[in-house]
């Protein structure tokens, strides 16, 4: 084989690697759950990972080593976004209409606090405490059987974040 064949030869293949690796899915695919209430949309945009095997909660656990743990992102990459078109109660919290930022206080694995945080568009590691509208404890369970990827449900009546041992609910309605 000649010097030039094998040089396109081995162009084309480590053209086809990156081509293959650009094409991969992303370890943690954008999700998105949404609701109807008082006629309004109501969504939450977040990246879902998955388990792999990994110990996810708890000290050494997965999310334990990022910089604001105990506080987590409610998922992965970007912070996960809550839409409301309307006025909602989240627990006993009044969640004006608005943008958000949804972030779960997880330093108890059984006990979990959703923060709902007025600052929007930021990567999930950056919180800001003080920009917390407020915080409520959640429902917790134990699935039947793990979880391997973060799922956040949302009905005219709850929003449910589950992933590996746990899921976590919260009571939704519209606020009058």
């Amino acid at each position: 084989m000649h010097a030039i064949t094998r040089f396109t030869l081995i162009g084309l293949i480590g053209a086809g690697l990156a081509f293959a690796q650009q094409n991969k899915p992303p370890a943690s695919p954008p999700a998105e759950a949404s609701t109807t209430i008082n006629g309004q949309a109501v969504t939450i945009k977040y990246s879902s990972p998955s388990v792999k095997g990994r110990q996810i909660f708890g000290p050494g656990g997965l999310i334990s080593h990022d910089a604001n743990y105990p506080v987590w992102r409610a998922g992965a990459n970007s912070a996960t976004a809550l839409h409301t078109g309307t006025d909602l109660m989240v627990g006993d919290l009044r969640v004006p209409k608005g943008d958000y930022t949804l972030y779960v206080l997880v330093s108890d694995p059984d006990h979990w606090q959703l923060i709902v945080n007025k600052q929007t568009g930021q990567w999930g590691l950056t919180y800001d405490a003080k920009q917390d509208l407020g915080r409520v404890p959640m429902k917790m369970s134990v699935p039947a059987a793990a979880i391997e990827r973060l799922r956040i449900e949302l009905t005219p009546t709850s929003l449910t974040l589950a992933w590996d041992k746990h899921v976590a609910s919260v009571a939704l309605s519209a606020s009058h």
